[in-house]
């Protein structure tokens, strides 16, 4: 694939896509940074930043709400010592290590062009020996995107650990996740699938709705009290209805590989500030000079409204969206 590098100076790169549309990758100001990126095809657009990251920070449709979370405070800013959560879209290693995995990503990128999209690719980071990269592939018309977290072992050594891709989702709204299929007892007597709580996960929290079929978690910001769970599905995938509309991010699990947090594929987590969506990789060793990725596709959509917490009605407002989302590509 070719790839060009975007200069700071370069305002807009075009290329040319079917005979429906095209994908625009643009130099732009978003919120006090001066070096972000818009990627768009005249129907919905990504921001990237170049400042700091690899992040996406925002995703939705033209003129529209950005469903992810922001940080107000912490936009346009960069060279902070610490972590900085900002929101959007990021990328972690798993598992969770207080020190390690909140590596700060707080310095500039390097943003390289391709045909569909771009790369926003980060220094190798002092403290763990990893470079991070994020790559969009925006479809020419329409919706989808498909978003690959890449991280590289820089390092003298094998290191083991997975890719985790971690979305900040935009006060509340409503995650939405499915759970492997489902059987009957006593047809199906086999184990199908971990359910996974963290010491402060309580199940007798109302932001919590459980189905047959699936998982709900409420954002309420209101509400300090963190909550967590994890599960593993080889079809994995999260939905996020605000406003009106829905996000949805969809993956594929390797029921034969190890996963991190007891054989968690999918997380979520909420707290009072935001809602996070998260899909992980198999942990692999990783040799020096070697990548693992994790793919997602993304698509959004409008006019979704939720009649109830029922199968029948997740059956019939999301899981379309879903099937569209992970059938496009």
């Amino acid at each position: 694939m070719l790839r060009m590098i975007l200069l700071f100076s370069l305002s807009v790169l075009t290329f040319a896509g079917n005979a429906f549309g095209e994908v625009k990758v643009e130099k732009t100001v978003y919120k006090g940074w001066q070096n972000c990126y818009r990627v768009s095809n005249g129907e919905v657009e990504l921001i990237v930043t170049g400042d700091v990251g690899p992040r996406i920070i925002r995703y939705g449709f033209i003129g529209g709400q950005n469903i992810f979370k922001e940080y107000a405070e912490q936009l346009g800013k960069s060279g902070e010592e610490k972590f900085q959560a900002r929101g959007g879209d990021r990328l972690w290693k798993a598992p969770e290590d207080p020190i390690a995995t909140w590596a700060p990503d707080n310095v500039p990128v390097e943003i390289t062009a391709t045909p569909t999209g771009l790369i926003a690719r980060a220094p190798v980071e002092p403290l763990t020996h990893l470079q991070k990269e994020i790559e969009i592939s925006l479809a020419s018309s329409g919706n989808q995107v498909t978003v690959t977290h890449r991280i590289t072992n820089r390092s003298l050594f094998t290191l083991e650990f997975s890719p985790w891709a971690l979305t900040m989702m935009a006060q509340g709204g409503m995650a939405v996740s499915g759970f492997p299929p489902r059987g009957i007892h006593p047809i199906n007597l086999e184990a199908t699938n971990p359910l996974v709580m963290w010491a402060y996960t309580d199940l007798s929290d109302k932001r919590w709705a459980f189905t047959k079929k699936y998982l709900t978690l409420r954002q309420d910001p209101n509400n300090l009290n963190a909550q967590k769970l994890g599960m593993f599905n080889k079809d994995t995938w999260a939905a996020y209805l605000l406003n009106g509309e829905a996000f949805v991010k969809v993956a594929k699990a390797d029921p034969s590989k190890t996963y991190p947090d007891f054989g968690c594929s999918f997380e979520t987590f909420t707290n009072s500030e935001f809602l996070e969506m998260e899909t992980l990789g198999p942990l692999t060793k990783v040799a020096p000079g070697q990548t693992v990725d994790q793919v997602e596709q993304w698509g959004i959509y409008r006019n979704v409204h939720l009649s109830a917490i029922t199968d029948e009605a997740l059956d019939a407002t999301v899981l379309p969206l879903v099937k569209a989302t992970g059938a496009s590509h």
